[in-house]
């Protein structure tokens, strides 16, 4: 479980939640993120083809590459709801936008919870005006807590990196547990900097970072309708504009790398039923496009899950998985370990001795296995969960 500090936060941005009544359970559900001024923006959202209605809305405001306020909820993913849906997210848009004194086209939304329900709007009528009244600048906890929905626990990281002599902070908010394969996931994730960007350097770090983090994590192999992660810079730090290549810009590149990776692998800690937290590393590929091939056939292989589950050491589930993800694999050259215990070498097992040891590595809560290909250079890693009866339990009874 992870917990914001005040001295965490970034400046320039207020925070509000609460419960609302979109949940069943009376649950916090409801909450609203603002800049003190128009932010810069960015954002990489879901790749389904079926996407809710908050998605297209604010794909298409944050491409002015400016963003003031979001407002998300947890219960109700207003997807597959139709014309009404995205008129339900635009008047939600404006019922922010009302209460705050700002340009509706500066409001964002964000939703999460079950898909081919339309929004509760009495709810947002009334408790929308009341979240303004609530902002504050210590709030940001309250936000993790109020866009759960099948979590076990918030999500939320930081960091602190200095540009131009002056400290920048970030600081990252998250939800997801189920639904989770790249690329996005059925997750949320409002990433808050007080550095100063413009929309295009600020797109080009976010987009380089999922790439590494979010859209390297598995769960379940479902990806969601609502996936969205959004970048916003006050820039009320006052410190030297983030461009091009320079050491503050990669320095903070690497920061938010560092923030979307805590959180990603919370999420993948945290999927549905999950009890252990799995690095698969390839190496040794033709190419890094060949190991991200392999890592995430591995990664999301239900036969792997499984074993992970039972502390099984199969592993001929990990180089069939590996053989079947479409990129050159010669399997008299393959090595498999778990953590460092060898358990394959050139393409056979290495005893039961060796499958004793690396039993004792799958019993643990945080473990790497690694796939050496033998074949070149190429590496790339994905982190996947174990996959037991809690996942059908919980989804079995998701809308009940």
């Amino acid at each position: 479980m992870s917990h914001l500090n005040v001295s965490d936060l970034p400046a320039g941005f207020r925070y509000a939640a609460c419960a609302a009544g979109v949940k069943k359970s009376g649950k916090p559900d409801l909450a609203l993120i603002v800049a003190d001024r128009p932010a810069t923006c960015a954002g990489t959202f879901t790749t389904n083809r079926v996407v809710a209605a908050p998605v297209v809305l604010t794909r298409e405001r944050i491409a002015s590459g400016r963003c003031q306020a979001i407002l998300v909820n947890s219960g109700n993913a207003n997807a597959c709801t139709g014309e009404q849906g995205l008129a339900d997210a635009r008047r939600c848009t404006s019922l922010a936008a009302e209460a705050l004194g700002i340009d509706e086209e500066l409001v964002a939304v964000c939703s999460t919870g079950v898909i081919g329900v339309p929004l509760p709007m009495a709810r947002f009528e009334e408790h929308v005006p009341l979240l303004v009244r609530q902002l504050s600048g210590e709030q940001a906890q309250a936000v993790a807590e109020a866009i759960r929905t099948t979590d076990a626990f918030p999500k939320t990281a930081a960091r602190q990196v200095v540009v131009g002599g002056r400290p920048c902070r970030i600081v990252g908010i998250a939800k997801g547990a189920g639904m989770i394969h790249p690329d996005m996931a059925t997750m949320l994730a409002f990433v808050m900097t007080d550095a100063v960007l413009d929309a295009a350097t600020a797109g080009s770090l976010l987009r380089t970072a999922v790439s590494r983090t979010f859209n390297r994590i598995t769960v379940d192999r479902d990806t969601s309708t609502n996936d969205t992660v959004l970048l916003l810079a006050s820039g009320a730090s006052g410190g030297t504009a983030i461009v091009g290549d320079d050491a503050a810009s990669r320095g903070f590149a690497a920061a938010l790398e560092e923030v979307l990776q805590e959180l990603a692998k919370m999420i993948v800690r945290d999927g549905e039923g999950a009890t252990k937290l799995v690095r698969i590393q390839v190496e040794g590929a033709r190419s890094e496009a060949d190991a991200l091939a392999v890592a995430r056939s591995v990664a999301t292989s239900a036969l792997v899950k499984t074993a992970f589950f039972g502390a099984d050491a199969n592993w001929g589930r990990i180089i069939a998985a590996a053989g079947y993800a479409g990129v050159e694999v010669d399997p008299q050259r393959v090595r498999i370990l778990f953590d460092d215990v060898a358990m394959v070498e050139s393409g056979l097992g290495l005893g039961m001795e060796q499958e004793g040891k690396a039993t004792a590595i799958l019993k643990q809560p945080e473990f790497t296995v690694t796939v050496d290909l033998g074949l070149g250079a190429g590496s790339a890693w994905y982190y996947t969960s174990d996959l037991g009866y809690e996942y059908v339990r919980i989804n079995a009874d998701y809308r009940s």
